[in-house]
């Protein structure tokens, strides 16, 4: 991703942690930053991803470590901190795209299906950005903070209620944590992204070609996102080029909110057994 329109420095002398950083966006995201400078170091649950991301991105030219870490445990996510330091110094930047999500009826949610969503999206970034606003204040360094949130924290959607739940909740902490944290210069900031592709989130969350297309055509550009967009984004609002955001949501869905609202809302509008089946189909087909 060298080739994008950016400063290829914009973030030299940066040590970024990415969340979820070994697929999909995250592992876009990661692979962007490092290619403009900065010292990346990934998490996840999987080794073998992170070795893959991170053998990427050296093959590039750039700097990167994974470390394996579960993020809805508080005590790995600080052991995880204390290791990325110790292999590559002081962390200046995190962002928090280590996300679950899938699709079900509300009444059918078992209570370990709500916690997977609500500890990995909600619980996870907050544990992950405490480490950080923990060190920076001790430190007396400032330091940036980027969540992934989504459109349907502000608008609710049917079918993705721990999703919505626990997105909305990491919109209310970027807002706190950057009203708290401010005039130690430490600036937290969240991107609302609309559908981009990729192969985890799209098995769990898009039933069949006929569906994708419905979502395609809510999107006045008529297109999805690019995770090569997103990654561009993120780099440029981590860098000291956006020194001044503090507290904001930005949405990047192609203009989908302003004219569809909640993203799978339209599921309402077909038989409910036939939307359960379709989830239970899903689900049988993606284990």
């Amino acid at each position: 991703m060298s080739d994008a329109p950016l400063a290829s420095d914009l973030l030299a002398d940066e040590h970024i942690v990415v969340t979820g950083g070994g697929t999909g966006l995250g592992r876009a995201m990661a692979e962007q930053m490092a290619a403009l400078g900065a010292t990346i170091t990934i998490n996840g649950r999987r080794t073998e991803p992170l070795d893959e991301t991170v053998a990427a991105i050296r093959d590039a030219g750039g700097t990167a470590a994974g470390i394996s870490c579960n993020v809805r445990e508080a005590d790995a996510v600080r052991d995880f901190f204390d290791a990325a330091e110790e292999r590559q110094g002081p962390v200046t930047g995190l962002v928090n795209n280590a996300a679950a999500n899938f699709l079900a009826a509300a009444e059918d949610i078992s209570p370990n299906g709500f916690d997977a969503i609500i500890k990995t999206n909600l619980y996870g970034t907050f544990y992950c950005t405490q480490q950080c606003g923990q060190r920076w204040l001790k430190r007396e360094e400032r330091g940036t903070v980027l969540s992934i949130a989504t459109t349907y924290a502000e608008t609710g959607s049917a079918f993705v209620l721990p999703s919505a739940m626990s997105k909305a909740g990491i919109v209310a902490m970027t807002k706190s944590l950057a009203a708290e944290w401010g005039h130690a210069g430490i600036r937290l900031n969240a991107v609302a992204p609309g559908p981009f592709p990729t192969k985890g989130a799209w098995s769990r969350l898009v039933p069949g070609d006929d569906m994708e297309q419905k979502m395609k055509s809510r999107v006045p550009l008529k297109r999805f996102g690019k995770p090569e967009e997103l990654a561009r984004l993120v780099a440029f609002l981590m860098s000291s080029a956006n020194s001044y955001m503090n507290g904001e949501v930005v949405t990047f869905d192609g203009g989908e909110k302003l004219v569809a609202g909640g993203q799978f809302n339209d599921f309402t509008r077909m038989p409910r057994a036939q939307v359960k089946a379709m989830f239970e189909a899903m689900r049988s087909a993606s284990d």
